[in-house]
């Protein structure tokens, strides 16, 4: 902005003219470029339409695919977009295939204009799948994905963002891997009514400048119950951050809004071991739900794999953060050559704004292979939204596999939770197994040490703790929980909380462990 001088000190022609050059230019930018308040606009206006559901338009051919051989259907790298525009972003496309069966309208915004980017079958090599002669000309895109050279500077064949099916879109940093899958909005999700899917319908893309290190992204959600102008601003780093914008208008009341959903994948781990023999001590995408509360407690959720549909609820006023977390980050928490879940970030949803009272919730389903996403977290806000309502929402994503990073010096996280049967040892040294269960829980972080002793503080519901004791863990510089307890309803899930505190002056000094022991 210009601090202009009184107009007394220029001649009224002179002054005429600066603010008539002024006025043109500003009405010339307005009425040509395209912005969140034009996706705004159209969402509204199809607000007040009736929901018209999208019509299938592939062949059979590609609609019988299995995931494997919809994954060898190649993009034309040659062509990707923008390979002639002096930007460090490319874009190239899905092609529709499989349960991918309805086209999205995809844009470019580049010189204050839009255009849409038009489906061409010699983007896409179908020989892999024996249907390069097949005729495609009358279809579309079913997503994109974003490259950028985040890992080599001198190259740009690093994928960083996927938008693909419903709402769904995922992102990685440096030397990530794609893991969970983030979402435009959740509608109903665990309900008995069954669950309402939102899609995204059209994008915009602005162009990148040459030396632009960010893309920033419009699209246009769709559903039976809401419409939505989203706008995501997408920072590639080590930590890729991806800022979400959006404001949803309400055909319907709905009643389980989701919003800010993540979708993840938990098969078994250390808390809860395969019932199979398996030489991976784990297969997940995520391990925990962490959220920090307005207040500046921290909560770490273990997940689980239930054995019937499971939620958690955690009701909070003012939120700052929550996410699902890849605690563990090692090769050998592993052990797999093929997946790397070890590579699979954690994702941080940083609240902007005040979302004032609700909940966050956590939905686990009952899962037997890691090819279903059986995890999902959102925060659900007290008010209920009915028809003609409109809710604004801000927040950002973070993509890392350093989660540890988030959490101030005097927090101690839980960096490891272990189920086993509880035990008692004998006069002769041998271990009896008591009936009980038990979980083994360190914690770990700069503001533990063996000499200022730690009590734990615990709590159970639907059962007894016959034993909480604490024991310094020399190796994680840390103090291990060793906690032995007793269910009384096998067929409900038992909850139990623990925090680390100071023998001393009673000072909490760890996040809260929020674990839930599933029923049988």
């Amino acid at each position: 902005m210009y601090n202009l001088l009184p107009i007394s000190q220029f001649s009224k022609t002179v002054t005429c003219k600066i603010l008539c050059i002024v006025s043109t230019l500003c009405i010339s930018f307005s009425s040509s470029a395209f912005s969140f308040k034009d996706v705004v606009t159209k969402a509204e206006k199809l607000s007040k339409k009736n929901y018209v559901q999208p019509t299938k338009n592939i062949p059979n051919e590609l609609a019988t695919l299995q995931f494997a051989d919809y994954q060898k259907i190649q993009f034309n790298h040659e062509k990707a977009f923008w390979n002639d525009k002096k930007t460090r972003f490319k874009l190239e496309f899905y092609h529709e295939g499989m349960y991918f069966d309805t086209p999205v309208q995809i844009n470019e915004i580049a010189n204050n204009k839009v255009n849409e980017i038009k489906f061409d079958p010699s983007y896409f090599d179908l020989s892999k799948v024996g249907l390069d002669n097949l005729n495609t000309k009358k279809l579309g895109f079913a997503g994109f994905k974003v490259h950028y050279p985040i890992n080599n500077p001198d190259k740009t064949d690093d994928e960083i963002f996927t938008a693909l099916g419903g709402s769904y879109f995922r992102a990685v940093g440096k030397d990530q891997r794609y893991g969970l899958s983030a979402r435009g909005l959740a509608i109903d999700t665990g309900e008995m009514t069954g669950e309402e899917f939102p899609r995204f319908k059209e994008f915009w893309i602005e162009r990148p400048l040459p030396k632009q290190k960010h893309l920033v992204i419009y699209a246009l959600l769709d559903s039976p119950s809401v419409t939505g102008a989203y706008k995501l601003t997408l920072v590639p780093s080590v930590d890729t951050t991806i800022t979400v914008e959006a404001k949803i208008f309400f055909r319907n009341a709905v009643n389980k809004l989701g919003i800010a959903p993540l979708t993840s994948m938990y098969l078994f781990g250390p808390n809860q071991p395969s019932p199979l023999l398996n030489y991976r001590p784990a297969m997940h995408d995520s391990n925990g739900l962490s959220i920090l509360s307005s207040n500046g407690e921290w909560i770490w959720r273990p997940l689980n794999n239930p054995k019937r549909l499971s939620f958690s609820s955690y009701s909070l006023d003012d939120p700052k953060g929550f996410g699902l977390i890849q605690r563990d980050n090692g090769f050998e928490d592993y052990q797999d050559l093929d997946d790397h879940y070890e590579l699979r970030p954690s994702v941080w949803t940083e609240i902007l704004g005040n979302w004032q009272k609700g909940r966050v919730e956590l939905v686990e389903i009952p899962t037997a292979d890691e090819t279903n996403d059986n995890i999902v977290s959102f925060w659900v806000p007290e008010k209920h939204y009915k028809s003609g309502d409109s809710l604004d929402i801000k927040y950002r994503l973070h993509y890392s596999l350093n989660e540890e990073q988030r959490y101030p010096d005097n927090v101690a996280r839980a960096t490891s939770t272990r189920l086993s049967l509880g035990d008692i040892k004998q006069a002769n040294l041998i271990r009896k197994l008591d009936g009980s269960n038990a979980y083994v829980i360190d914690f770990a972080g700069p503001n533990l040490s063996e000499q200022e002793p730690v009590k734990a503080i615990s709590s159970i519901n639907n059962g007894s703790i016959v034993s909480c004791d604490v024991e310094y863990n020399s190796v994680t510089k840390g103090w291990r929980v060793l906690l032995r307890f007793n269910v009384k309803d096998n067929k409900k899930p038992t909850d139990i909380r623990v925090q680390l505190a100071s023998e001393k002056t009673n000072q909490i000094l760890s996040e809260t462990w929020s674990g839930q022991y599933p029923g049988q």
